[in-house]
């Protein structure tokens, strides 16, 4: 299968860093730009087509900038000839510009997101396809430029940046620095005012980029992102310039693109009818019947013991949370919901939609907004409620301890837990949950909790809502199906009542026993009801409080003959280690392994736990192993 629209007419520019932009360059850099974006637009819907989602405004928009400057390194600038973006979203620009230097194959972008051709939802460090540089937790990349430039003398570096990724706080310090060595790290701002929930200019009054970054010191030069001519001037001028330096380019998100301009759907990936539509205007022939042709489409897997109804606890959570909002007359003096442009990915959107008093869209500063909900819950009878993915609570982990020393009431949700559906890929995995139980053990109340399905979801937060402390509830990214019990009745059913730190048997056997949680749950299940087909007896514990040793199920998992925990958390991090340690300090010595989280993505979605050996294929090996080993 052959990439349907011809790669093969770009060439860099011909310019100097002195010279005005001649005529018949600036027409040949329009006519790239043109060839690139519509590029962009049909793989990134081609991956939206085969269900894999992706981004397409973001690498859209930056589309000039990179034509320009490939244009100035071909060209002999002297300028450190990799071009970071600290906005990982916008990595399928990344990826066509090593397509279009010889890195990738054309046709390799074909495969973007797909699970095993590298071409992940965020930038992964790999020199020789191109890609120089990982990013896509925001904040993280300017400091480490400024690095590159103290290594590189003599050089300029090139950092892309956008006014949604230079909220992070991160971002201040290092213009500081960078300020203060005169290091000739030149920003590229996108200010499209289009973040994932929303428009910086409504939700975030009196922040604008530009005046920030001049408040640190930094020389600003704001102009019109799709004015090419005055763009290239303005990006000469930015390199000639000694010291850092920002070039703010307004235009609105995706421009030109109906459908999705100027609308925080043009974060996501385009919809395959608006790309078909943008690029049948373009006369992509070739590209539209790609779009429109036929996919081929997977079964939909049956596990054992689950039902085919499947719930996304990420979105329930937001559900559950106004079912206890909406019982509660004095909700807006008691409770502080605070978003990190994440709503609708943490199910936040629905309490903003029903309670809007209760509710902040914070922007893109998980390391403020955390704190702003520990501080509204400082007082007996007041909880902050906090959302973000489970990847960036390792950003916040000095926040969770000022908070627990301020005695603060703070329900937390991390979702995207895990590594399943995460074609973001390594970077976003959340694997670390275990770093937010850091307390001294004396008098600790904080409290880790992982439902496995919708049904538990809500009765973890029916139970632990009020509950002192701090408490994070963790969810993935992918639906998970009910688990049922052995007559096939919901498990966590309508009696069901959860008890933190009390462990559930959701089968009983005599011949060993594996621990699991979360998302990992019903794929245990699975793998028990078809090892019982084997003949061999399997107990299964469900271990929904992370982080507290269940006395009682101790010791029924202590008396086994072997003992399995399966967790789609950091092996190095995760339950195993500290399932064996309470095991060992109790007397209990049984066969002993633990499945998790032990190799780097490979893209693609479900088919991150079977490269990581999690499904039931993997637990049932592992299992059978151990028993008879």
């Amino acid at each position: 299968m052959e990439f349907p629209i011809d790669l093969s007419t770009y060439r860099p520019i011909s310019c100097t860093l002195t010279g005005a932009l001649h005529p018949g360059e600036a027409a040949h850099l329009k006519r790239n730009i043109e060839l690139v974006r519509d590029s962009i637009i049909f793989f990134t819907a081609y991956a939206n087509r085969k269900g894999l989602g992706g981004h397409t405004g973001g690498a859209y928009d930056i589309v000039p900038e990179l034509m320009i400057l490939d244009g100035l390194v071909q060209s002999g600038a002297a300028i450190y000839p990799v071009f970071f973006d600290e906005a990982g979203h916008r990595v399928a620009a990344q990826y066509i510009m090593a397509a279009l230097s010889g890195h990738l194959a054309i046709d390799d972008l074909l495969h973007y997101r797909e699970f095993g051709f590298g071409l992940y939802g965020h930038p992964e460090r790999d020199d020789e396809r191109g890609i120089r540089f990982s990013s896509g937790r925001l904040g993280h990349l300017w400091s480490y430029v400024n690095g590159i430039a103290e290594a590189n003398p003599g050089q300029s570096l090139i950092l892309l940046g956008s006014d949604g990724s230079q909220q992070e706080g991160d971002d201040a310090e290092a213009a500081r620095y960078a300020v203060s060595r005169n290091l000739p790290v030149k920003l590229l701002i996108d200010d499209n005012d289009v973040t994932i929930a929303g428009h910086p200019s409504q939700y975030m009054k009196g922040f604008a980029v530009a005046r920030t970054l001049e408040g640190h010191g930094l020389k600003v030069d704001i102009g019109e992102g799709e004015s090419v001519e005055a763009l290239f001037d303005r990006i000469c001028r930015a390199i000639r310039h000694d010291g850092p330096y920002a070039v703010v380019n307004r235009r609105k998100m995706a421009p030109g693109v109906e459908g999705i301009e100027g609308s925080p759907k043009g974060h996501d990936v385009i919809s395959v009818d608006y790309a078909i539509q943008y690029l049948s205007r373009k006369g992509h022939t070739r590209a539209v019947a790609m779009l429109q042709a036929d996919m081929p489409k997977q079964a939909p897997m049956a596990f054992r013991g689950s039902s085919e109804k499947q719930a996304k606890n990420r979105d329930d959570f937001g559900k559950y949370v106004c079912d206890i909002l909406a019982g509660m007359p004095d909700r807006k003096r008691r409770v502080l919901v605070v978003d990190s442009d994440l709503e609708g990915s943490c199910g936040l959107h629905h309490i903003r939609k029903r309670f809007p008093e209760v509710y902040v869209n914070a922007g893109i500063m998980e390391r403020n907004n955390f704190s702003v909900a520990a501080g509204f819950g400082a007082d007996a009878g007041r909880q902050g409620v906090f959302g973000t993915f489970s990847a960036f609570l390792e950003m916040v982990i000095s926040e969770i301890t000022m908070a627990r020393l301020n005695q603060a009431n703070v329900l937390a949700h991390f979702s995207h837990a895990g590594v399943d559906d995460m074609a973001d890929n390594t970077c976003h995995f959340g694997i670390n949950a275990f770093f937010a139980d850091n307390a001294i053990a004396e008098g600790d109340n904080t409290r880790l909790y992982f439902p496995a399905d919708t049904h538990q979801m809500k009765a973890v937060l029916q139970a632990v809502f009020f509950d002192p402390g701090l408490r994070f509830v963790f969810s993935t990214r992918s639906a998970t199906p009910i688990i049922l019990d052995e007559a096939g009745n919901p498990y966590f059913g309508s009696d069901y009542r959860f008890e933190p730190g009390k462990d559930d048997l959701v089968r009983d056997g005599e011949d060993a026993l594996i621990v699991s949680y979360g998302e990992m749950l019903y794929r245990c299940l699975d793998a028990v009801e078809r090892l019982r087909e084997k003949g061999l007896q399997i107990a299964l514990v469900n271990k929904a409080t992370l982080n507290v040793a269940d006395e009682n199920m101790l010791q029924r998992i202590g008396r086994s003959r072997a003992v399995l925990v399966v967790e789609s958390q950091n092996v190095k991090t995760g339950l195993g280690s500290k399932m064996g340690s309470w095991l060992l300090e109790r007397g209990f010595f049984p066969k002993y392994r633990t499945l998790g989280v032990s190799k780097p993505g490979k893209g693609g979605l479900g088919e991150q736990i079977h490269h990581q050996g999690l499904d039931p294929e993997g637990i049932m090996g592992a299992m059978t192993e151990l028993v008879s080993g």
